[in-house]
């Protein structure tokens, strides 16, 4: 069944939010989106998340979730404005509980943090669903890139996080806690598997010169053309590809500040007796 997407792209982390409707119900899904931040400042703004919630009012939609592919390190999530003006439930992998665990002890965040993954309405796991309307949200947990990554498919379309890239651009890094290369190859096998028509939306691009930023591909387009990924690259190589490449990458720049919100979902950091929330910057950590 075909699905309604609407794509929001934020330029300055490159990522792309989705708005995803049940054309009959009018129930919504909203995907990966992001709490716009100014590092040097330090302040927090919602222009991005505001032109969803401008999409979600002109159509007068129903959210009902608020879904995230992962625990993002380059961007900070929207999930709990959003919650806050909606009412969605916000919904996570389960793996996020590990994600939190390793996380709370760079942070030094104490006994009285959880690490059961409290901070989220539902979380979830293989073969799981969710109702949108008439259609059916079903979960295939991804893991690779990180221990609690998840990707959504809802009727034609699958929403893959940062799973995939483009095929021009590849494969996600592995060298985050809780990733691994070979994993990341199994669950992009299962992503191949769900048929070569199935749009796939990914929550980031990159693109080479002289090409726009695109949220949009195939199965069929990612097995015959991902620069990583094709059909024909076996595990090994992969593997030996990934694991070359990701030595030499750079930490993402909002790391810090994305992994301490977004274990939280999205959460500020409890305000100090002046009212202000504090992010922490741990050195010689990571």
């Amino acid at each position: 069944m075909n699905v309604d997407v609407t794509p929001f792209f934020d330029p300055t982390t490159a990522t792309w939010s989705y708005l995803v409707a049940d054309p009959h119900s009018r129930q919504a899904a909203i995907i990966d989106p992001v709490l716009d931040f100014d590092v040097a400042a330090g302040r927090t703004g919602r222009a991005g998340a505001d032109r969803l919630l401008q999409a979600v009012q002109e159509r007068s939609l129903d959210v009902a979730w608020i879904l995230e592919t992962h625990a993002h390190a380059d961007h900070l999530t929207a999930a709990h404005y959003l919650k806050n003006q909606l009412g969605a439930a916000v919904v996570i992998g389960a793996g996020i509980c590990k994600v939190q665990e390793t996380f709370a002890r760079v942070f030094h965040l104490g006994q009285g943090f959880p690490v059961d993954g409290s901070q989220f309405d539902r979380l979830v796991g293989d073969g799981d669903t969710l109702a949108l309307g008439d259609l059916t949200i079903r979960v295939l947990a991804t893991p690779g890139h990180t221990g609690d990554s998840v990707s959504y498919l809802i009727g034609d379309a699958v929403f893959v996080g940062d799973t995939l890239f483009q095929p021009d651009v590849g494969s996600a890094r592995c060298d985050f806690p809780g990733g691994d290369a070979a994993t990341l190859y199994e669950s992009v096998r299962k992503l191949y598997a769900l048929g070569d028509a199935t749009r796939m939306f990914v929550c980031h691009d990159y693109p080479p010169a002289g090409r726009e930023a695109r949220c949009e591909t195939t199965v069929a387009a990612q097995r015959s053309g991902n620069v990583h990924l094709r059909d024909e690259v076996d595990l090994d190589a992969f593997v030996d590809m990934r694991t070359t490449r990701d030595a030499g990458l750079a930490m993402p720049k909002l790391i810090l500040p994305s992994i301490q919100v977004n274990i939280r979902a999205g959460e500020l950091p409890v305000p100090e007796d002046n009212g202000v929330s504090y992010l922490k910057l741990p050195l010689d950590m990571l």
